[in-house]
């Protein structure tokens, strides 16, 4: 099977890079493959994970928070804040985080914007991605 170049990249480090089939990324639209050869594009990320597949097999999950991805037909960059192997994940640790940002939309009042309630809801919804991964792993 044809094979592309997948790029992770943090704001601090490149995270991964290597010759990879296939990957599963969570869009906000939903899941979406990309394989060698894909139509160009760039889309916005949702909390969730990234499935490598190599060799005809899956061989490494991420749990992303969000961010974006761009694809071409020879390349895949995803640029995340961070990205936690699944079985990295502590059940705990996703738990607090979650307890985190409800308490942040919680404490949402009127004078907030739009964009600041929409940013806050997305970081819960993003962690809930990250619980729900965590009780998977």
């Amino acid at each position: 099977m044809a094979t592309f170049l997948l790029e992770l990249v943090s704001p601090e480090r490149l995270l991964l890079s290597r010759q990879v089939e296939m990957v599963t990324i969570p869009s906000l639209e939903g899941d979406m493959g990309v394989l060698a050869g894909h139509a160009p594009m760039i889309v916005a990320l949702r909390g969730g994970t990234v499935r490598v597949q190599e060799n005809g097999a899956e061989t490494e999950v991420l749990f992303v928070p969000g961010g974006f991805a761009e694809v071409s037909p020879d390349r895949c960059t995803i640029l995340a804040d961070e990205a936690t192997p699944l079985a990295s994940l502590s059940r705990g640790e996703a738990e607090r985080r979650l307890a985190e940002a409800e308490a942040a939309f919680a404490s949402i009042g009127a004078e907030d914007t739009p964009e600041r309630r929409e940013a806050v809801m997305n970081r819960v919804l993003a962690m809930r991605s990250m619980r729900d991964a965590a009780q998977a792993a």
